[in-house]
């Protein structure tokens, strides 16, 4: 029986859990994005600021030597060591307000595997809902994927380029400190975002990683700023290579012939890191 086998039984398993959506996290947020104001009582949150509710509070004791929590519970205990969050397709269908009492339930959607270079690749969706006063407000797949650590010597994969000619672009010079704080607001324990020798040396990453969430956000927020006010409506995103601690990224994007926009992440090379698609 293939690994995937084993774990059909935690197909349709459901957590639910309620949370009020708190100002402190969002000023947290606000203060990293580098924004002077934050929205009050009764204002709406920024589109993925969803992210920093809903942390995974487990005891000190039940987490794992990467940061994480240990695998039991909602997600099956996977064998393969590296964890990555790979994508996500979020639906805005309301608002989350400061001060709302928020209700989500996460199912586990799907279990699926797929050999690639480095051996046996886990993937695992999420379908995570959001509730507030009984009316769904937002939902996100969530894909994860678990791999094994790539063999001594091995060869990275191909590095995608990034399209070429995009309407705007921004630099992010992304540091320690940044990375810390959004590991912070979001309570994010995974050692690969500040954990340096651990990064390196246990994970075989040339550096600290930027969070895929962070470069979602960062994507996120840099439309916001350039078309003010305009609602939106879904926003989907797949993570390509990771970005890393020192090396700075760009955030770039394009409207497309049907009046959605493509989004998309690359580094000072050229190479693409992240892909989304925002209507």
């Amino acid at each position: 029986m293939t690994e995937t086998g084993i774990f059909k039984e935690w197909i349709g398993r459901t957590e639910t859990a309620k949370q009020a959506a708190e100002r402190w996290p969002i000023l947290g947020l606000c203060a990293l994005l580098d924004k002077h104001e934050a929205p009050g009582p009764g204002d709406p949150i920024p589109p993925a600021a969803h992210w920093t509710y809903f942390g995974p509070t487990v005891p000190q004791s039940q987490i794992g030597a990467d940061g994480h929590p240990e695998r039991k519970g909602l997600l099956p205990p996977i064998v393969q060591p590296r964890r990555m969050w790979a994508a996500s397709d979020i639906t805005f269908s309301g608002e989350i307000r400061v001060g709302d009492v928020m209700t989500k339930t996460a199912r586990i959607a799907d279990i699926s595997e797929k050999e690639g270079k480095t051996g046996s690749l886990i993937f695992v969706n999420i379908d995570n809902r959001y509730h507030v006063g009984g009316t769904e407000v937002l939902s996100e797949v969530q894909t994860l994927v678990y791999r094994d650590h790539p063999g001594p010597g091995e060869a990275p994969p191909p590095v995608k380029a990034a399209p070429t000619s995009p309407a705007w672009s921004h630099r992010i010079d992304p540091d320690p400190v940044m990375l810390f704080r959004y590991s912070a607001v979001t309570f994010n324990g995974h050692r690969i975002h500040y954990d340096e020798p651990y990064t390196t040396h246990d994970e075989g990453y040339p550096g600290i990683i930027v969070q895929g969430q962070l470069t979602a956000t960062l994507l996120l927020d840099q439309f916001r700023t350039r078309f003010s006010g305009r609602p939106i409506r879904s926003f989907n995103f797949r993570a390509v290579k990771p970005l890393f601690s020192g090396r700075p990224f760009f955030l770039e994007g394009a409207e497309k012939d049907d009046g959605s926009y493509s989004l998309w992440a690359r580094d000072e090379e050229g190479g693409l890191s992240m892909v989304a698609t925002l209507s």
